[in-house]
């Protein structure tokens, strides 16, 4: 059965979509932007900057269901721009130094509110 997950350690979602969804086996995340919990868009800050809140904001979403960045199984991670790849790729490898998750990344047109990156996983829970 789906169950919706909400934390105020992440940004609220900016839409019609929730921060992550679960069945109970797996979670969802939606795209977390470089966003404070209190809304703030780090769109001016280097693409280092954007990844690792990016991913702190997966972070919190999981540890709210207890589980922690170990669980994730796939990332999927959106770029503005591909040539910011080993940027992002060594701020993302400062959170998976060990056993790291399958992950795609992608250039893709834009990435929503002007932010260079946006981020999303999957992960088993319990």
């Amino acid at each position: 059965m789906k169950r919706t997950i909400h934390t105020d350690d992440a940004p609220e979602a900016v839409g019609a979509y929730s921060q992550a969804t679960t069945n109970g086996n797996l979670l969802f995340t939606a795209g977390q932007l470089p966003m404070t919990a209190d809304g703030d868009l780090l769109d001016d800050e280097s693409v280092g900057d954007q990844t690792r809140r990016c991913l702190e904001n997966v972070e919190a979403i999981l540890e709210s269901e207890g589980g922690s960045l170990e669980d994730v199984l796939k990332m999927t991670v959106f770029l503005n721009d591909i040539d910011d790849f080993d940027e992002f790729n060594e701020a993302y490898s400062e959170f998976f130094d060990e056993e790291p998750p399958a992950r795609s990344a992608l250039e893709v047109g834009e990435v929503p509110k002007g932010a260079a990156l946006e981020v999303e996983a999957i992960a088993t829970v319990e």
